[in-house]
């Protein structure tokens, strides 16, 4: 069985539309793209290595919007993601079934995701992907969190934990705090929800 592990850039509330850049993605009026870039952590040695540590050839499974901007950026910068043209994408789409990027190969639903985890091979990470992170949650297929939250509120925008996510509880596995108080913590799935009463 193959993991799914689910790499955001989130703010402390939760937002993650457009991290990279002001027209990544500018839906329901969005104006703050880009919010990621006045903490960048490049200048950290120690984010930088984790960061490169997380950036590592994987499988990707992606939705269609964030492979639409993947696939017209990384064919011809593939330098700085190595392997990242050679892995497997995985597209979630009703409406795309083929592109010219190599190694795309195109899902209509969950139970081809689910076809596609129960099958032998490396982890599988999603980068983006909103709508999709939202069914992988639904359907208790996320195995790993890894989560870059910033020290910025926007108010508004897509965020990570929408509709449909279930209760569930993880186990933190890693963690870092850059100087610019960008937090790293990678989590892990570790059953369900359990409650009591404090001090009882």
């Amino acid at each position: 069985m193959r993991r799914i592990v689910v790499l955001s850039f989130i703010t402390l509330d939760g937002v993650m539309q457009a991290p990279g850049g002001p027209e990544e993605d500018t839906s329901n009026g969005f104006k703050y793209g880009g919010w990621t870039a006045p903490f960048f952590y490049e200048a950290d040695e120690a984010a930088g290595k984790l960061m490169e540590k997380q950036m590592k050839s994987a499988d990707l499974l992606l939705g269609r919007k964030t492979f639409e901007i993947f696939a017209a950026y990384w064919p011809e910068h593939g330098d700085f993601w190595p392997g990242i043209n050679e892995v497997a994408k995985y597209v979630m789409s009703n409406t795309m079934d083929k592109s010219d990027w190599q190694n795309s190969v195109f899902l209509k639903n969950v139970d081809e995701i689910k076809k596609l985890k129960n099958s032998e091979g490396s982890d599988i990470q999603v980068h983006g992907s909103g709508n999709l992170i939202q069914t992988l949650l639904k359907h208790d297929l996320v195995d790993e969190l890894w989560l870059k939250t910033f020290p910025v509120t926007l108010g508004t925008g897509k965020r990570l934990f929408g509709e449909g996510t279930i209760p569930a509880t993880f186990t933190l596995t890693e963690s870092l705090v850059t100087p610019n108080g960008v937090i790293f913590a990678n989590y892990q799935r570790a059953g369900k929800v359990r409650t009591g009463t404090i001090g009882a």
